[in-house]
């Protein structure tokens, strides 16, 4: 892949997301098009495949504050309302934040606690300690381990001591992934190719433990916790 600095990779991440969520039109080769993939992709049946349930891991609990991260519109189809925790949310999109915020007024306000538009690492307007739980699902697959290391830090500092932080990486293994590798360089973004053995390595060298785990069609989730 084509090495690119973090502030382009942040860039081209936020590029993509808003143009999928401002509904733009992306040409690709037929090649492209005439993946099953991309086929899905445009039909919508794409995402549901292969979100992350990070509640099967680790469910919100009754008045806790959770921090999403690269949230999108989740706030919007999770059931936060069944849950009754408080949703704090991050995306690096400004069209997704522009979308939800517009709805502020509709939502419940004691659940939905706002959402700042940011990357994953810029959590600087949170107290420390302040959640008792953080989430990230698709975030991760776009940076090298080294930002992902800068990500684990922050989100350690505004995490309650012993909480846990659900995230997921993408599974190279996984039939799906190569395919869908393509999609997201064609959509606008690269996507980094780690290898679940790799990942827990970094992640013991770190010093975090892994409390839980759970393979999905084309992502990993962990359930961690810092030393």
């Amino acid at each position: 892949m084509v090495s690119t600095s973090l502030p382009e990779r942040l860039d081209a991440v936020a590029a993509r997301y808003d143009r999928e969520y401002r509904g733009t039109t992306v040409e690709v080769p037929e090649a492209v098009e005439a993946l099953p993939i991309f086929q899905d992709w445009v039909a919508r049946r794409l995402t549901p495949r292969i979100a992350s349930p990070f509640w099967e891991i680790a469910k919100p609990k009754k008045l806790q504050h959770c921090l999403d991260l690269g949230c999108g519109g989740s706030f919007l189809f999770y059931p936060w309302r069944d849950w009754d925790a408080r949703f704090y949310g991050q995306d690096i999109s400004p069209a997704i934040c522009e979308m939800v915020n517009a709805r502020g007024s509709q939502l419940n306000s004691k659940l939905y606690k706002g959402m700042r538009q940011a990357a994953a690492h810029q959590l600087d307007a949170y107290e420390a300690d302040q959640f008792d739980l953080a989430i990230a699902t698709g975030v991760s697959c776009y940076y090298e381990w080294d930002y992902w290391d800068i990500v684990l830090s922050a989100v350690k500092k505004v995490l309650k001591p012993g909480a846990s932080f659900v995230f997921d990486v993408i599974d190279p293994d996984q039939p799906l992934a190569e395919d869908w590798a393509i999609l997201e360089l064609y959509l606008g973004a690269e996507i980094e190719l780690v290898s679940i053995a790799q990942w827990k390595q970094q992640l013991k060298a770190t010093g975090i433990k892994i409390q839980k785990e759970r393979e999905g069609e084309l992502f990993h989730l962990f359930k961690v916790t810092f030393p």
